[in-house]
């Protein structure tokens, strides 16, 4: 048994064992972890990035967008869209260029290279998805389809009706770490807090 097998037979043990009445949230997770890991050992064989899939799939509909554009329709922060456009670049997937004399942005289109991928990695997450659902009547697949996009319309309406917005990542990380959004402010019982200390005594 390989050590892919072993997690997954023990993934199935927990859930079905373990806490058969576990939250739902921790089987979407499971499943998506299990869907992704499928996708990434086939992509593996044609040297190519799962994280490069998500901008691709994405340009194959439609190139031209910009990189935040990008960043919104696949779901991820800027950063990492940078770093991975910067990637496919060089792997001569993509190019970026400037339009209608706009020196401001760049946009992000396809070579011949980059466009070709289409043909050779879809069929492999259409396999993913086969495999996936192999055993499953097609109306327990359609069933699960609408449930999980109920869900994700709940979840929707739910995050709408906070007023707050989502924080960012950099401000959830100074949340995690209890020195608010100010990245500069000394922690409690840093250096500069005792050389202040001391100069008060």
């Amino acid at each position: 048994m390989t050590r892919r097998s072993f997690d997954t037979q023990m993934i199935l043990h927990h859930r079905r064992e373990a806490v058969p009445n576990d939250r739902l949230a921790h089987l979407i997770k499971d499943a998506r972890r299990a869907l992704v890991r499928s996708l990434q050992m086939r992509l593996a064989a044609h040297k190519v990035s799962f994280g490069h899939w998500a901008f691709l799939r994405i340009l194959w509909e439609r190139d031209g967008y910009t990189q935040r554009e990008l960043s919104e329709r696949a779901g991820v922060m800027e950063p990492t869209t940078y770093a991975a456009l910067k990637a496919m670049e060089r792997l001569g997937y993509i190019v970026r260029r400037q339009m209608d004399g706009n020196r401001k942005k760049l946009f992000v289109f396809l070579t011949p290279k980059g466009r070709l991928l289409r043909t050779k990695l879809v069929p492999l997450a259409e396999a993913v998805n086969s495999a996936a659902i192999r055993g499953v009547s097609a109306t327990d697949v359609d069933t699960a389809r609408q449930v999980l996009l109920a869900i994700i319309a709940n979840l929707a309406q739910d995050e709408e009706a906070h007023d707050k917005p989502m924080p960012s990542t950099r401000a959830l990380a100074h949340l995690r770490r209890g020195d608010g959004c100010n990245a500069s402010a000394p922690k409690l019982g840093s250096p500069s807090q005792r050389k202040v200390a001391r100069k008060s005594r």
